[in-house]
């Protein structure tokens, strides 16, 4: 049996984890959510107290991982590493140090599972760019904004949905306008509007990979 590769890119917010859960789920395949991997190095980086601009210390940090966990938790979520997570991410020696670590991680998964499901900004455009499936999910900015709030409510912390909106709307023109691996509609995806139910949403999944 072929193995299949579904790639999942997004702006910030656009529920892409979720999608690429339900898809796992829903079709047994093992879902690697790539932006686990900056955040847990960029709690390694705030737990050493190391200075982001310190470009030299982040790469000793990155050079002495023996093993980055694609396993989610609670800590990465937060706002802190949130913030820090999307300046980590535009180094680009993390960046290649990252899509090497999904590429041996997926390759070790499919040997165990039929397929695998990654999300992230640049998995169809740059790391998995032959993926069977490539979807773009699309969310207007207030309605990212909206859901951020509410998330960050639930975890207990301090959230104003007008700072939230104006994080949102940075996040986005800095991932678009980034020089290495900026946010673009890779080549050959589809496009899922995750604006309104959740169940319209996964409408949409099913008719693209009614195939599987």
């Amino acid at each position: 049996m072929k193995k299949i590769i579904v790639s999942i890119d997004g702006p910030a917010g656009s529920g892409k984890q979720r999608i690429a859960k339900y898809i796992a789920k829903k079709y047994k395949f093992y879902h690697l959510d790539s932006g686990v991997l900056y955040r847990r190095i960029t709690l390694l980086v705030i737990k050493k107290r190391v200075d982001l601009k310190n470009l030299k210390k982040i790469k000793e940090v990155i050079n002495n991982i023996e093993y980055l966990s694609p396993r989610n938790h609670r800590i990465l979520r937060t706002e802190v590493v949130s913030k820090n997570a999307s300046i980590i991410s535009k180094i680009l020696f993390v960046r290649k140090f990252v899509n090497n670590q999904q590429k041996l991680i997926v390759a070790r998964k499919l040997k165990r599972y039929r397929g695998c499901v990654i999300d992230g900004r640049d998995i169809g455009s740059k790391v998995f760019t032959n993926a069977k499936y490539k979807l773009f999910i699309d969310v207007k900015a207030k309605i990212r904004a909206n859901r951020r709030h509410k998330q960050l409510i639930e975890l207990g912390e301090k959230s104003i949905y007008g700072k939230i909106l104006k994080e949102i709307i940075l996040r986005d023109k800095a991932d678009i306008n980034r020089k290495e691996s900026p946010l673009i509609i890779p080549r050959n995806s589809i496009i899922i509007d995750n604006s309104s139910s959740f169940k319209n949403t996964t409408n949409q999944i099913n008719k693209v990979l009614r195939k599987i």
